[in-house]
């Protein structure tokens, strides 16, 4: 987010996350089944090392929101979104969205491209981004990526790649 760290819409406030931020978000993964709750470790790395391509929601000094994500290694058009995060209080109000949309105004103009992965039974997810795509006027397109298989041992349904795009270049 690199034209605005900080921007307010309403009692919200949306910024890039700072490495003090990580256990608070760590802590709202953990409350926002179903998403993997990755190590304190990683939120940290994301809060320093991504911090450019990451965003949260505050709402009266809490943590309400995130998402990580992070520029594509392969695709450098292309935005790659890890997890997105709402607290139970703040859904239904359009807060992912809001995040995602402001997240590539400030910090991701380049990106022509998301992709992410959800598992089938994820239907909020597939919902969210299917109407992120309408929004944009943008193609979704599934296939299967992660398979059952890939995850060893550990029962982990299906990941399919979503990808969406191209995304409108008309960002004001």
């Amino acid at each position: 987010m690199s034209k605005a760290e900080h921007m307010r819409e309403g009692t919200v406030t949306f910024r890039m996350p700072r490495l003090q931020d990580g256990a608070a978000i760590y802590e709202l993964v953990k409350k926002s089944p179903p998403l993997d709750l990755n190590s304190p470790y990683c939120y940290l790395l994301l809060c320093d090392h991504f911090k450019e391509t990451c965003i949260m929601a505050e709402q009266q000094s809490e943590v309400v929101g995130f998402i990580s994500a992070y520029r594509h290694p392969r695709r450098d058009n292309t935005l790659f979104v890890w997890q997105v995060a709402v607290a139970e209080s703040m859904r239904g109000q359009r807060l992912a969205g809001t995040m995602l949309d402001r997240l590539i105004a400030a910090g991701a103009p380049w990106a022509l491209f998301i992709e992410t992965t959800v598992s089938p039974s994820n239907r909020s997810s597939l919902r969210f981004y299917q109407a992120f795509a309408d929004k944009q006027a943008a193609l979704l397109q599934q296939q299967s990526y992660l398979t059952e298989d890939l995850f060893g041992d550990r029962a982990h349904e299906e990941e399919q790649l979503i990808r969406i795009g191209p995304l409108s270049t008309d960002r004001k």
